[in-house]
């Protein structure tokens, strides 16, 4: 019976959709979704709820179309940087402290920019530590191929290099944190890192690498991936900015008219 915003959150596994909760409010996805969409959402739900008091209808049905041209890409804003300490490994727990948005004609360009507003510029050159669980292997070269087509030098930990060896991707050979020194925090340590790609299984060992790499990138302000998902993203939005050499800022107002 709810008429107005709605903030629904959903669950998909195994192309089966679970909603987790439906609050009736609005949240500050809201005004993200009109910038992209170009559609006051605010307005149209006033709208709606006015209608639905009034016993009238809305006329919300009339809209014309929307399609957009571009891309949106909205970054959750996390605090780890004050908190060091903190292991920056997500859960299902809440730990965002805002939000932002990127727009951008290809989704590259415009996940690039929702980075870059998160204070994380994404590297465009330099050199890349890819070191993922067992899981991940069958998707890591497709990454390590995104950043070797940007021109970054790969290093990689036994598992991760063998995988990439075996694909004909070039890498070179860096020692787990348990495996000795000089090994890959060693290397964050003294700025010869400028991109991280770590992702986590089960495994007790790895996870505790996998802080303690997590914890240099923090400090050493060191962009990280922990998905391969995210770190595809990343490899596709380096790309799109070399091409476009750094990206076109336009306003809002030439993207699009809010109506």
């Amino acid at each position: 019976g709810v008429c107005g915003l709605m903030n629904i959150q959903y669950a998909i596994e195994d192309d089966v959709v679970f909603v987790i909760e439906a609050n009736p409010r609005a949240s500050r996805t809201v005004p993200l979704v009109s910038k992209v969409c170009g559609l006051n959402m605010v307005k149209l739900a006033i709208q709606a709820i006015m209608a639905a008091h009034d016993d009238k209808p809305s006329g919300l049905d009339k809209l014309p179309a929307t399609v957009c041209k571009h891309y949106g890409v909205k970054e959750a804003v996390f605090p780890f940087n004050m908190f060091p300490e903190v292991d920056p490994v997500l859960g299902p727990e809440m730990r965002s402290t805002g939000e932002v948005l990127g727009l951008a004609e290809d989704f590259g360009e415009a996940f690039y920019k929702a980075q870059e507003a998160t204070q994380t510029v994404l590297p465009t050159s330099g050199t890349v530590f890819i070191s993922v669980c067992d899981s991940d292997k069958k998707d890591v070269v497709e990454v390590a191929k995104l950043f070797d087509e940007a021109g970054f030098m790969i290093v990689a930990t036994k598992g991760t290099f063998d995988a990439l060896q075996s694909a004909g991707v070039a890498a070179a050979l860096v020692l787990k944190v348990s495996e000795g020194r000089p090994n890959v925090v060693d290397m964050l340590i003294n700025n010869k890192i400028s991109m991280v790609v770590n992702t986590h299984g089960q495994e007790r060992r790895a996870n505790t690498d996998g802080a303690e790499i997590r914890a240099a990138c923090i400090k050493g302000r060191v962009p990280y991936c922990t998905t391969i998902a995210a770190a595809k993203a990343s490899g596709i939005g380096i790309l799109a900015c070399r091409q476009s050499h750094g990206g076109q800022v336009k306003s809002l107002q030439n993207l699009m008219d809010l109506r």
